[in-house]
């Protein structure tokens, strides 16, 4: 897939905020600092299109792009650490878990996590989350440039350990480095793959 345009389109605080459900969704989401903001600006060949920021929590709405004019790019708030006071965090929460059970045109989740890092206990139970309520997502692992080969692969290896613990199969992944501008592509074809696959079912 090539991307030729991309727009914000708004920010909701809630799913009955958000746009109409008329085109297809895929939604990108991460612990906090995971460099959701990065991915999607390299995604899209836009350094401005999502803010990014060193602080934790930055996203603090659903936000929709509109991505060639057939379908929405969506970033999420991240979960995990984030220097809000509780409530709002909880806010976030509500309004995530809402849009992801109950978004009807949410085709995929690209799940966001840091190679640098073991498997975390947020990122586990967010994908259990997914699992138990039959939501599709893939996930990609980002910041790969800061790790050598062999631990780049030690680190997914001990991801697909503790999944496999659980699950009967794994998610589709993807390698990312906005650094080094790699997943770009796959990440792109997966995308029009899936949403030709949609077309097709109707």
């Amino acid at each position: 897939m090539i991307i030729h345009s991309a727009s914000y389109i708004k920010s909701s605080a809630s799913l009955k905020q958000c746009p109409p459900a008329l085109k297809p969704e895929l939604g990108f989401i991460g612990r906090s600092n995971v460099g959701k903001s990065s991915l999607i600006n390299l995604l899209t060949g836009n350094s401005r299109l999502a803010k990014i920021s060193g602080n934790p929590g930055k996203t603090r709405t659903i936000n929709h792009f509109l991505i060639n004019d057939s379908w929405y790019l969506v970033d999420l708030p991240g979960y995990g650490f984030a220097r809000v006071p509780v409530k709002m965090r909880e806010k976030w929460v509500k309004a995530v878990e809402d849009y992801i059970l109950s978004r009807e045109n949410l085709i995929c989740l690209f799940v966001l996590l840091d190679s640098r890092h073991k498997p975390q206990n947020s990122d586990m139970l967010f994908m259990g989350f997914l699992g138990m309520n039959q939501v599709p997502f893939a996930r990609v692992f980002t910041k790969t440039d800061k790790l050598t080969q062999g631990a780049l692969k030690k680190s997914i290896h001990n991801y697909d350990i503790e999944m496999l613990k659980l699950w009967e199969s794994l998610p589709v992944t993807f390698l990312s480095s906005t650094v080094n501008r790699t997943g770009k592509e796959e990440i792109l074809d997966f995308i029009e793959e899936t949403i030709n696959n949609l077309s097709n079912a109707v």
